[in-house]
């Protein structure tokens, strides 16, 4: 019988899961801006500045949604509680580049195809404008 391969799960992606679990053992992620800040406050650099930088955004772009941790990650939830979009730290994941994205509660839908995550290595002005145009369509105000 031939050997099955069995897909191993990184460092970063095992500390999620358990972060994860935590969040669902307490009943639910810590929500507001006090643990979404605390979460940030722990990245190193660059990934602190861009996620200070996407909060300040989301928050200005969708003042209605509420600031959790997901998965240990920064995110973004309607007040029932679904993940709008989140921040995901290429550091912890030994990526080459943070990724900022959307869940399924995100009225992006475009077709039959549409991206649902960005590549994000650097907030210019270009970037900023389009991932405010972007949280206002996937909360309905864009």
């Amino acid at each position: 019988m031939a050997e099955k391969k069995v897909a191993q799960l990184s460092e970063g992606e095992k500390a999620s899961l358990r972060e994860h679990l935590e969040e669902l053992a307490a009943g639910k992620a810590a929500e507001g801006e006090g643990a979404v800040m605390a979460k940030i406050g722990e990245m190193s650099e660059p990934d602190m500045s861009l996620a200070t930088r996407l909060h300040a955004i989301v928050k200005a772009a969708a003042p209605g949604l509420t600031p959790k941790t997901w998965y240990g990650m920064p995110a973004w939830a309607t007040k029932n509680g679904k993940v709008v979009c989140f921040f995901q730290s290429g550091i912890k994941y030994k990526t080459r580049y943070s990724t900022f994205g959307f869940q399924d509660a995100a009225k992006l839908d475009e077709g039959n195809m549409w991206p649902t995550s960005y590549a994000l290595m650097e907030l210019t002005a270009a970037e900023e404008a389009r991932i405010t145009a972007l949280v206002k369509k996937a909360v309905g105000t864009g």
